[in-house]
């Protein structure tokens, strides 16, 4: 349903499914609040108003769809765009569930669930043992629970003892996601008082083996499902899911699922990991976040001959069928959710990834988190290891081994920030950076073949055939790996690399973990202690001629949060290269001297929710600096703000 575009409209809307619930107290029983009927509907209103505006002056502004519509998909930036502040802004919740302002931080908020059995089948509101004896009264629970009452600390105590039994990494898995059907806020709970331990299992890497086996191991869909079948009625499909107020949208077409390649449907996994650690590490509210799987088929033979696989038994679908299907879907997101819902494009092929990227920059909220989030981590990183090598980005040399979208991005984005803080031209800074493909160095030489996103990188250089070839020749200081190759950085290029370079800066990016382009143990013995190291999978400290060095994990998770995060609280309706430079800025912000002396680049995962605010002011930040923003006044404290509108998973009282 289209967003409604004015006060009047929105309070009708609101009293008209206030009206629908209280119509249905008869046969579900049980309220959230027992107010009579008339505060009920004035609550709701009140809510309502509150989250549609902040003064009488907004609520006199048009909407934004209308003055977006006559844009031209060819605008060159997203700044080119003349914005008007619209009407709402932050996070919009009907109900105001989880919904904060400055002055108030917790929204009172009314809403209808079921009682008895059907309860505890519902995983948002049941408790478990936690309910009380008060609780199994009012929802008619009695009988249906064993007598006993535990804490939601003691369940995930239970929980993570059961966890932990299980030895095989696909069990613990799936015993995750069986808790995330069952009960959503302990799953959260859980997930968030303990991510260090559970984040390689819920993501990466064991989320590579369980979409390998998805089918086997699907229980209950999470997510949309949009297919092929399905064209021309991709709206309708979005009006079947549950929630009315979604924020963020992660979408993948399983084309390039990590270093596994393609995967067609069984890469929804992906989708619904990404959008579990926007609520574990963002504070987004899992009720505003939507997975979607689009299938176009797969070129994966073995998926297609396995009984088991739950997606289109067909070769890739590609051409004008392809791409009116994501236009479809991408036109159906701004009806169902209107302009300020955030699209994550994850895991697309890089024929498609760059296009789509550009496509839609400029007229839906949207971001690649392949090619600009994994560039803003790692660019954190390196901005992280400048007090240690010394110098700026500006005095060094890079060289990349594998040119897609993970390493143009990041390539791009070292190129902005040194532009920017060298006030030089981008075309300028990219000359010291190099790329390694898969037939060589990129050079000059072979422009007419090359794919559009790797031509920025070919210099005027002698060919090179192989990555030792190319550090030989090029001596660069910074060696990062995106290819996707296990073992590429070997014994030869480390050596060669700090034979002439007293703090190289190595980055094997790759994961997971079997495709690292080397482990950290590798990175310290073959360069003599003498690299500074991170990764893309996680690996363990590691102990070099008696100093231990801590190994920073360059994951995504540090910034595709804090990004959805920044762009919900300040009501932003683009993305702009700009957005990321900030929240890179941010990240290495949290570096401190203690880091640095493990040679860390990047801090632990249990200072995740905190990092993420941070991140989350930055961005919001950026965007109101920039003229994106829509919440409006702007908070005036964008970091406190930003932590009062993260979820929190402890049980509430539901009278």
């Amino acid at each position: 349903m289209p967003s409604p575009r004015t006060v009047g409209s929105h309070a009708i809307l609101l009293l008209s499914r206030c009206g629908r619930q209280l119509g249905d107290v008869a046969s579900r029983r049980s309220l959230y609040s027992a107010a009579p009927i008339a505060d009920l509907a004035a609550q709701s209103l009140s809510a309502g108003f509150r989250d549609i505006g902040c003064s009488r002056r907004q609520r006199k502004l048009s909407a934004m769809d209308t003055q977006l519509r006559g844009l031209q998909i060819s605008t060159p930036d997203v700044l080119d765009l003349k914005n008007t502040p619209t009407v709402g802004g932050g996070v919009g919740d009907t109900f105001g569930e989880d919904a904060a302002t400055e002055d108030q931080t917790l929204t009172p908020w009314t809403r209808i669930v079921a009682s008895g059995s059907e309860l505890l089948r519902d995983p948002r509101y049941n408790k478990g043992l936690a309910f009380t004896e008060e609780e199994r009264d009012r929802h008619y629970l009695r009988g249906l629970l064993p007598p006993t009452i535990i804490s939601q600390e003691l369940q995930v105590e239970r929980v993570l003892q059961n966890v932990r039994s299980y030895k095989n990494p696909l069990e613990k898995y799936i015993a995750l996601m069986d808790l995330q059907e069952r009960n959503e806020r302990l799953f959260y709970k859980v997930l968030m008082e303990h991510v260090e331990e559970l984040l390689p299992i819920v993501y990466t890497p064991v989320v590579g083996e369980a979409c390998q086996k998805y089918g086997n191991i699907f229980r209950r869909p999470h997510g949309l499902y949009i297919s092929l079948k399905d064209r021309g009625n991709v709206l309708d499909l979005l009006k079947n899911w549950p929630e009315k107020n979604v924020e963020v949208i992660v979408v993948t077409d399983g084309e390039r699922i990590l270093g596994l390649g393609d995967l067609g449907l069984h890469g929804m996994g992906i989708p619904v990991g990404k959008l579990a650690l926007y609520t574990a590490l963002g504070g987004i509210r899992p009720s505003s976040t939507l997975p979607i799987a689009i299938d176009v088929g797969t070129n994966n033979e073995t998926l297609l001959k396995d009984p088991f696989y739950i997606g289109l038994r067909q070769k890739r679908a590609t051409g004008k069928e392809y791409d009116a299907l994501l236009d479809e879907f991408m036109n159906a997101c701004k009806q169902a959710y209107g302009e300020k819902v955030l699209v994550q494009f994850e895991d697309f092929a890089n024929h498609n990834a760059f296009r789509l990227l550009q496509k839609y920059a400029t007229t839906h909220l949207v971001f690649n988190d392949d090619i600009q989030g994994t560039a803003a981590v790692a660019l954190a990183g390196l901005v992280a290891a400048l007090p240690i090598t010394g110098g700026t980005l500006a005095d060094h040399k890079f060289l990349f081994l594998g040119a897609g979208e993970a390493g143009t991005g990041i390539a791009e984005i070292i190129a902005l920030e040194v532009s920017k803080q060298g006030k030089t031209s981008v075309e300028e800074a990219r000359k010291a950076i190099s790329l390694v493909d898969s037939k060589g160095l990129v050079t000059k030489s072979r422009y007419e073949s090359l794919q559009e996103h790797k031509r920025p990188y070919a210099h005027d250089l002698p060919p090179a055939q192989d990555l030792l070839s190319a550090v030989k020749a090029l001596k660069p200081t910074v060696l990062i790996g995106t290819s996707g190759k296990g073992g590429t950085f070997t014994r030869e290029v480390l050596e060669e690399i700090s034979s002439y370079q007293d703090k190289p800066i190595i980055m094997a990016l790759s994961n997971p973990t079997s495709q690292s382009e080397c482990t950290a143990e590798e990175a310290y013995k073959y360069t003599k202690g003498k690299c500074v190291f991170a990764s893309g999978s996680p690996f363990g400290p590691v102990t070099y001629e008696g100093k231990t060095y801590v190994v920073g994990q360059s994951n995504n998770c540090y910034i595709f949060p804090g990004i959805g995060l920044g762009c919900i609280i300040s009501g932003a309706i683009r993305v702009h290269d700009d957005m990321f430079l900030a929240a890179a800025e941010a990240l290495a912000k949290q570096i401190n001297e203690d880091h640095l002396a493990k040679n860390q680049l990047y801090p632990a995962f249990s200072e995740i929710r905190e990092i993420s605010a941070h991140i989350g002011a930055a961005v919001a930040a950026k965007a109101y600096e920039l003229g994106l923003a829509t919440r409006l006044p702007q908070p005036k404290d964008l970091f406190a703000y930003a932590k009062s509108c993260m979820y929190s998973p402890n049980y509430r009282k539901y009278r």
